[in-house]
């Protein structure tokens, strides 16, 4: 059996009533098994006011997670709030753990803290929820692989930490009460849970027919698109003005279709660009393999709120659900700030069955199976989408 339950505080002052406050809606709506564990996400201040902190201390399982801009659960969303999302059963049981500083390193950290977490553990986990720091050199993807060879064919899940201001200082990662600006929290499970994936972007009919192909890339770096620099590629379709990006075309998706991969599953990931070097390389917001193809797509607030409509809908429709983590592209809010900044969230609220637990937040990037294929998952990170898991 598994349970779930998700609870909310919007008491930034007073650590000890935010505590009173998520036990008990925590005793109202659930009775903890064996094992529980905690996802949470909060505003940054939640974290200097040692909110945080206390709810971490005297809750009686581990907690992981990240601060972030915006969240929702049943019924509730907010910008400055702590939400926590309770996992608990008698035959699902997990393990956790913070690596250290990864401003040097990834995969040497990440493999010491995998290590250390599972010491003495004879079987492997069926999911991994990772929670990295937001670190500028780093490509999302760095943090999927250095998980991916340290526990290898497991679901990946998780986001990238942000906050609500412009240059994200104050992005941290949490784990048991402790703080991070440059380290990685996670949680395995492990027994019987049978994780499902659902990954949104926008809808398909808002894709261009024109496609590009990256004729040269290193990573998240793109030299040649149709075998020409990358910057005048974007400059002759009308992205450059003077060098730079013009009318928020940083702000446009890419769907890239990744046809040249080895574990190739036939769909597309989302990127977006960040900015252009000094020798006119486009510097996505993930790693672009060469040999993609890609299509522009549209980022209207409608777009962006039909599908994630379209993809709680499909959700809704699933039967044997215990629980949900959503986490969305900060961009997606991006879009939509010109109405209500939690547009979104609030759809999300509105459409989800009631009976389902969830938590929601924004994330400064996805990660999520596309696929599981004979057991086998085909773990991605993302672009401008909308990442779910179904537990």
């Amino acid at each position: 059996m598994l349970k779930c339950a998700s609870v909310c505080t919007y008491e930034i002052d007073d650590p000890e009533a935010a505590f009173k406050e998520i036990k008990t809606q925590l005793d109202e709506k659930i009775s903890l098994l064996e094992h529980s564990v905690g996802v949470i996400l909060c505003h940054p201040e939640f974290i200097t006011s040692n909110v945080v902190k206390h709810i971490c201390e005297k809750l009686p399982f581990d907690l992981a997670g990240i601060t972030t801009s915006a969240q929702a659960v049943n019924g509730a969303a907010g910008e400055l709030i702590l939400t926590i999302f309770v996992i608990t059963s008698d035959d699902v049981w997990f393990k956790t753990g913070m690596t250290e500083g990864l401003e040097e390193n990834i995969d040497g950290p990440i493999k010491t803290a995998i290590d250390k977490a599972t010491t003495g553990v004879s079987e492997s986990p069926k999911l991994a929820l990772i929670f990295p720091p937001l670190i500028l050199k780093y490509s999302g993807d760095s943090y999927v692989d250095a998980v991916q060879k340290n526990i290898p064919n497991i679901p990946i899940f998780g986001t990238i930490a942000v906050d609500d201001t412009l240059t994200y200082d104050l992005s941290e990662t949490i784990y048991k009460g402790e703080n991070h600006r440059t380290a990685m929290s996670f949680i395995l499970c492990y027994g019987n849970i049978n994780p499902r994936f659902i990954v949104g972007t926008f809808p398909e009919n808002k894709a261009t027919p024109y496609k590009g192909e990256i004729t040269k890339s290193s990573g998240s770096l793109v030299h040649e698109i149709n075998n020409i620099n990358a910057l005048k590629y974007f400059d002759s379709i009308g992205f450059v003005d003077n060098g730079n990006f013009a009318n928020n075309f940083n702000l446009v998706p890419f769907a890239i279709d990744q046809k040249k991969r080895a574990d190739y599953d036939g769909i597309p990931v989302i990127r977006g660009i960040a900015l252009f070097g000094e020798d006119g390389t486009a510097i996505f917001r993930g790693n672009v393999d060469e040999g993609s193809t890609f299509t522009l797509l549209t980022s209207k607030p409608d777009d962006v709120l039909l599908a994630t409509r379209q993809k709680i809908e499909q959700l809704n429709d699933l039967s044997d659900v215990n629980g949900v983590l959503l986490f969305s592209c900060i961009a997606r809010r991006m879009m939509t700030m010109c109405g209500n900044p939690l547009m979104e969230l609030e759809t999300v609220v509105d459409t989800i069955r009631s009976e389902i637990p969830f938590i929601m937040g924004y994330a400064g990037g996805e990660i999520s199976p596309t696929l599981v294929r004979n057991c086998i998952p085909t773990n991605r990170f993302h672009n401008y989408s909308l990442v779910i898991l179904i537990i």
